[in-house]
This record gives C-alpha cells, sequence and structure tokens, in this order.
C-alpha cells in the first residue's frame, strides 16, 4: 500500500479527505495543528476522525501562531464575524497556514517515505482564502521538490485535493457514501466551551447550506440563540 499524510483539522472537509484517501487504497498517516487556534475542539475531533476512519498513526504538530495573532482564530482580541460581516479578506484567514501545515506534511511525508498529501481545500463553497487556489497548491508541489530529496532522487510529490471543484452538498454526499459520520466533526470558527457550533459564522453557514442542499440532515449541535 502506498502511504499518504492527510492534512486533518477535525473538520467536514478534511473528514472527508481522508475517507477518499483511504476509498483509495492509502495506508494513511493524518497530520492535525495545535497553532494556538481558538476552536482547538477541533484538535479532539480530528483525533476521532482518525481512529474512526482507521489511521495508522495520528500526529499533532504544535506550533504557536498566537505570536503573531493577525487573525480572529489566533488573536481574541478580534472577534470572529457572522457570515454576513465579512469583508473582502475574511479576518478568520490565517497568514500563510496552509503553506506552513504542507510543509510540515512534506517533512513527515518524507520521512515515511510518503509521496502523497492530502488537503481539503476547495475553490467552491469556500471563505476566499488565497492558500486554498489551485494555483497556490501547483505551486506548493514543485517547491516543495526542488526542497527535499525528490530533486536528487528522481521522485515526485503528489498533493492531492480531492474536493478542490466540488460544493460543500457534493462533498457531504461523497463522505456520506464512504461512511463518513459528520457528527464528529466539527467546523465552527467559534464553538462555545462544550463544542456546540456558533450557527452565524462563515463556516458554521456553509456547513449548514451544505447539508440543506445535499438533502441529509445536519448532525450539527448548535448554541440556542
Amino acid at each position: 500500500m502506498e502511504k499518504a499524510v492527510i492534512l486533518l483539522s477535525g473538520g467536514l472537509d478534511s473528514a472527508t479527505c481522508l475517507a477518499i484517501a483511504r476509498s483509495k487504497g492509502f495506508q494513511c498517516y493524518t497530520l492535525a495543528f495545535d497553532y494556538g487556534q481558538r476552536h482547538r475542539c477541533e484538535l479532539d475531533r480530528a483525533a476521532l476522525v482518525a481512529e474512526k476512519l482507521g489511521s495508522e498513526r495520528h500526529s499533532v504538530m504544535t506550533i504557536d501562531l498566537r505570536q503573531w495573532g493577525g487573525s480572529a482564530l489566533t488573536d481574541d482580541s478580534i472577534e470572529v464575524p457572522a457570515a454576513n460581516d465579512r469583508g473582502e479578506m475574511p479576518v478568520t484567514y490565517v497568514p500563510a497556514r496552509n503553506m506552513v501545515f504542507l510543509s510540515f506534511a512534506a517533512a513527515w511525508g518524507e520521512i515515511l517515505k510518503a509521496r502523497h498529501i492530502f488537503i481539503g481545500v476547495n475553490s467552491v463553497d469556500y471563505s476566499g482564502y488565497p492558500d486554498c487556489r489551485k494555483s497556490f497548491i501547483d505551486s506548493f508541489r514543485h517547491t516543495a521538490e526542488l526542497g527535499t530529496c525528490a530533486c536528487d532522487e528522481g521522485w515526485h510529490w503528489h498533493i492531492e485535493t480531492p474536493l478542490q471543484a466540488m460544493s460543500k452538498a457534493e462533498i457531504i454526499r461523497t463522505g456520506v457514501a464512504l461512511g463518513v459520520d459528520y457528527s464528529w466533526t466539527v467546523s465552527c470558527y467559534d464553538p462555545d466551551p462544550s463544542g456546540r457550533a456558533c450557527g452565524v459564522c462563515d463556516s458554521c453557514t456553509l456547513r449548514k447550506n451544505g447539508f440543506a442542499e445535499a438533502g441529509v440532515p445536519d448532525p450539527t449541535l448548535y448554541q440556542e440563540r
């Protein structure tokens, strides 16, 4: 079995990505990040998803992006906005986050001799983050080949983005068909201490609309408002 590193946040998209990788026959190694995010309950959900979907090994990398802040997810002085309140670039964007995460995935993948990295980026139903675009992913693959032993040993990286062109509804239908129970996941940017989703942030809104469009019951526990 070929090995793959799966970036796993504990959210809907990354859980689906892991299920897709497993369905393709990959031996999956999941990687989550404790980067100082306010929605830390996602770390528990990532571990649960890894267990339920058969990760060979689940690893959590700790990095402290709160040292710099600059995002509502890493700076408590910046409020998480409701979906219709976000500007051109949402304050929930964490600068260069996917670039950082993919770099760690490439480092671990090189050690594991895993040539495939799965990441659940999407360019259809998403918040407009620049590091979710296909052009960035293509560029990172090239950079990873120049910056690792791939350059000298003649092998290639494959950055797998199976959700890139899918709507949220299509992602949900795919996951359900592959046995994903979305009650395992949390997508909210600002959940309460018990893990209940706020129901109004951009991520919650995309998730709600996705379940409605897919015709699948939404298992998310929302805060009372």
